[in-house]
């Protein structure tokens, strides 16, 4: 059990949170939520004793391990996958390489051997060993790493020949292994396909310790975490049920505490009335004076900001053919550093219809970002034809579409730059709706963050009268309340749409139509996205 007491902490003259309460429970489920800067990463360093309080205390149950995988992976050199992950396994871990050091000098004919006490050690090094299942360590090991998409076939490779995302994979894996009691998980399905987001959940629902995580995927989030912490407005809250509960009760004390201070409002006109009305009267001047004191007493109740965000509404756009995409064996391949050709699909043939709604899918590295590149124009298929049909005009959003916005830019100007006949009150409006209100909308570009640069280039595209959209991840680094507000505005949409994207609540909520990537070849399923689940055993 962990306990956080009472818990102040502030940098500077911001005050992060105060009297703050947080109580994990064996086998909790805990979901942490709150806007980007509440304090949530510092819930969980004071969790894993990496902060200390500036009031208050963090009381750990003895003997508690606890695990914290966040959004950096830190150093990973000079060992395979396969070595970094066993690595990480704790004690086990510990024991193994002790083991291997005793085993190693007991075959070695040239060496001096072991001592009876060395051979006695041994010997219960291997009965802690079997009793924790270290011999199944390394099965274990491969079976997490195969869960998250790392094949056998990789496993041995140095961990320097992976990427960010694919390293990210392999720090995750490394904090499963070691099956500690407090298992803390910053944004889990960051990078993460929906096999892997799938298998994960499946994993941490098997869990036997108790589980604290943030996460942006709504879906995972509420099927997973049966408890709600709320970190926002300098105060910790807790919810005794999942995401969903927890929007429906906040909304049911927020009106509880609208009435509170429409009671304590007319409360203290009445009083002040009272004041000024016999304030020089002798007669009244001890009244008087008690109230005044008693009012300086009354903590005055504070209701916080309507977490509502602004909707956006479509403009009209220009009715495009029914056929919006036709594709006839369409392939692609790319050329691997030795000249070969590395092939990413082939045969594929389909047709996009107006007012589609498609989720494309696939394992991470099955070609979904370069179908899109390659109906979008942004690269040429190496066979077959992809022919785009009459008035059809494309909006498309890449995994690297802030990389265009300029630096010296405001939010504002950049929106409005790209949108030149909007009035100024519809940018404003359309930047309120991404989260970008009042002055947030005259920051630079240089200083937001990637979530940030993603909203504005959603915003800027979702503003252009374009009839049919592309989007590439656009989720990615969005919180839970951006991606609401974009969903908002696709279910709005009036054209044709076709969207990557590994948040399934979103995809669920959206698709109407769902095109797989599998092993090259392309697999049409005409139903809505729950129906893809179904069909392929992901529900």
């Amino acid at each position: 059990m962990i306990n956080l007491s009472n818990i102040k902490i502030s940098y500077g003259d911001r005050i992060l949170f105060k009297n703050g309460n947080i109580l994990i429970n064996n086998n909790d489920r805990i979901g942490l939520v709150g806007h980007n800067g509440s304090g949530k990463t510092t819930v969980f360093r004071l969790i894993a004793g990496l902060e200390t309080p500036d009031e208050g205390e963090v009381l750990v149950d003895p003997g508690q391990v606890i695990g914290y995988f966040r959004q950096d992976a830190g150093e990973m050199s000079g060992g395979t996958v396969l070595e970094e992950v066993l690595s990480g396994a704790g004690r086990v871990s510990e024991i193994a390489h002790q083991l291997s050091g005793l085993e190693h000098r007991m075959s070695d004919p040239d060496g001096p051997g072991l001592s009876d006490e060395e051979m006695n050690h041994y010997g219960e090094l291997q009965i802690e060993f079997q009793h924790v299942n270290g011999y199944e360590l390394e099965n274990n090991a491969e079976a997490i790493l195969e869960g998250l998409g790392i094949g056998k076939d990789r496993m041995q490779e140095p961990v320097e020949h992976f990427s960010g995302g694919w390293k990210m994979r392999i720090a995750l894996a490394r904090i499963l292994l070691m099956k500690p009691d407090v298992l803390l998980m910053d944004e889990p399905t960051n990078h993460l396909d929906v096999e892997s987001i799938v298998w994960l959940e499946q994993w941490l629902a098997s869990f036997k310790g108790a589980l604290v995580m943030t996460s942006h995927d709504r879906e995972f989030m509420t099927r997973i975490c049966k408890k709600t912490v709320e970190v926002a407005l300098g105060m910790i809250t807790t919810y005794s049920g999942n995401y969903d509960f927890y929007l429906r009760e906040r909304e049911i004390r927020r009106e509880q505490l609208l009435a509170s201070k429409k009671r304590q409002d007319a409360m203290l006109a009445k009083e002040e009335e009272f004041i000024a009305k016999f304030a020089a009267r002798a007669s009244h001047a001890a009244q008087v004076q008690s109230r005044i004191k008693t009012l300086e007493k009354i903590e005055r109740i504070e209701v916080p900001p309507d977490p509502k965000v602004m909707k956006f509404t479509f403009g009209d756009i220009k009715r495009s053919g029914d056929i919006v995409v036709e594709m006839k064996d369409l392939a692609k391949s790319w050329k691997n550093t030795d000249g070969s050709d590395l092939r990413v699909f082939s045969g594929i043939t389909g047709t996009v219809v107006r007012k589609n709604r498609i989720a494309v899918t696939g394992i991470n590295g099955a070609g979904k970002s370069t179908l899109l590149k390659v109906i979008t124009g942004q690269t040429d298929p190496s066979s077959g034809i992809c022919t785009l049909g009459s008035s059809v005009n494309i909006g498309y959003f890449s995994q690297y579409s802030s990389d265009v916005l300029k630096a010296e830019h405001t939010v504002y100007e950049e929106v409005a730059s790209r949108i030149p006949n909007a009035t100024i009150s519809y940018v404003k409006n359309l930047l309120g709706a991404f989260q970008f209100p009042g002055d947030d909308a005259d920051k630079r570009i240089s200083v937001l963050s990637g979530g940030e640069k993603s909203r504005v280039i959603l915003a800027a595209i979702i503003a252009q009268p374009v009839n049919f959209l592309v989007l590439d991840e656009p989720t990615n680094h969005l919180d839970i309340a951006s991606r609401e507000v974009l969903l908002e505005a696709l279910q709005s949409f009036d054209g044709t749409l076709m969207i990557v994207s590994h948040d399934r609540y979103f995809l669920r909520h959206l698709a109407n139509r769902v095109f797989q990537i599998d092993h090259g070849m392309l697999n049409v399923f005409e139903g809505d996205y729950h129906y893809y689940l179904e069909k392929t055993g992901h529900v």
